[in-house]
């Protein structure tokens, strides 16, 4: 009796590589770089056994004993980059770019955010909407604000080559007991520049600052102050009033790069000194850069208050009471300057958020009518069919048709 040929075994697997990443998961910048170090794995379908402290605080404890094959580190933290200075595994550091090549650890590969180039692209922007002034926002020297230090030399050499007198203020470290200071110093820096001015915060969280006290002292933005930050943290664009612009990291591809770096390290290859600068992405345009020249302070002061709070319901009457003439005036500026009404401007804020969130597909569009301060769905329905051609359905699967998962079966 003929018998079936064996089947060959199958050689075991090889063992995972088991890595430590060192980065602190509350900033979205080091999640945006674990997530380009995942989006590599997934790719590549490289095995390796991740080590993340869930407690950021944590992650440092006993690293010299740590038995792995492998680090990836966010270098930027000097706690990080002390403790691997003398650690036997290959290391791939990730951080800010330095003018002074010195300022880079020796003998390991190192990926940076390009800081001059996320400078330059916030700095073209700005001049491009027309602001004659620009300054920017940092962050008190520190060993470990050296990033934003570099940022300030980018800006600086910036002004310098264009001709310019751009002042940098840093301000306070924000904390709980210093914040009601920290705002009133920055009050004051904001009220002394020239207008309309520019101002590029070297985060976003230090954005969302500006703008809080923008709102607080009544500066229109951005027909006073045009503020852009970098990060383009989703959390920011959540916590304000008037969406912020931001400058977009190449953070996933920095993320992408040191794994891959690191994975060709594991099979001998070596890379000291090795520098890659990744360049930014591009800019999240909101409504915090979008400079129009007003001659009319009234319609500046008007479209200010109707940026903030078009989405809650308010009335031509209330802007004019806000702006302090009476409404006939109001209207008669907006005509002249806008060439509409202050109806008609409230409605188009109104429009564009919902329209915005209907792109996200983040809420049914009863959610939407609701917090974009239509009185009703059918309104909204009227308004989109008037305005667009089109109800909010129909827009909303012409800018963001659904995902597979969200199409039902037939």
């Amino acid at each position: 009796m003929n018998r079936a040929p064996a089947l060959p075994i199958a050689s075991p697997p090889r063992p995972a590589h088991r890595i430590a990443l060192l980065f602190n998961a509350n900033k979205v910048y080091d999640r945006e770089i674990i997530a380009g170090i995942g989006h590599y794995l997934h790719s590549t379908r490289v095995a390796w056994d991740l080590f993340l402290e869930e407690d950021f605080r944590c992650r440092l404890d006993g690293i010299e004993r740590f038995d792995g094959d492998g680090i990836i580190a966010d270098f930027d933290d000097p706690a990080v980059a002390a403790a691997l200075q003398n650690i036997p595994l290959p290391v791939v550091a990730v951080g800010s770019s330095f003018e002074d090549a010195a300022q880079y650890p020796a003998g390991l590969p190192y990926i940076a955010t390009d800081n001059r180039k996320l400078v330059s692209l916030a700095w073209t922007h700005l001049i491009g909407a027309g602001l004659p002034h620009l300054a920017m926002y940092s962050l008190p020297v520190a060993q470990e604000n050296r990033w934003a230090q570099e940022r300030e030399l980018a800006f600086e050499a910036l002004a310098r080559e264009e001709g310019m007198e751009a002042p940098v203020f840093r301000g306070l470290a924000t904390s709980a007991p210093s914040w009601n200071q920290a705002s009133e110093q920055l009050h004051e820096w904001l009220q002394a520049l020239p207008k309309p001015v520019g101002v590029i915060a070297v985060t976003d969280a230090r954005a969302r600052h500006l703008l809080q006290a923008c709102l607080m002292h009544g500066i229109a933005v951005p027909e006073q102050v045009a503020i852009i930050g970098i990060d383009n943290d989703p959390l920011t664009r959540t916590l304000t009033r008037i969406p912020i612009s931001s400058v977009i990291q190449g953070t996933e591809e920095m993320g992408k790069t040191a794994a891959h770096l690191l994975h060709q390290m594991l099979r001998g290859a070596r890379f000291p000194g090795q520098r890659i600068l990744v360049p930014p992405v591009g800019i999240n345009v909101l409504a915090s850069t979008k400079h129009e020249p007003m001659s009319s302070p009234h319609v500046m002061r008007a479209r200010h208050f109707i940026r903030q709070y078009a989405c809650q319901g308010i009335k031509t009457g209330q802007v004019a009471d806000y702006v302090g003439v009476s409404r006939s005036s109001l209207e008669e500026y907006f005509r002249r300057e806008l060439q509409c009404t202050v109806h008609q401007e409230i409605l188009r804020h109104k429009l564009d958020a919902a329209k915005a969130m209907l792109a996200s597909r983040d809420a049914s569009s009863a959610e939407v009518a609701i917090r974009c301060g239509f009185t009703s769905l059918q309104y909204m329905y009227a308004v989109f069919r008037r305005e667009l051609g089109c109800t909010p359905r129909e827009y909303q699967d012409s800018v963001a048709p659904p995902s597979p998962s969200r199409i039902s079966p037939p």
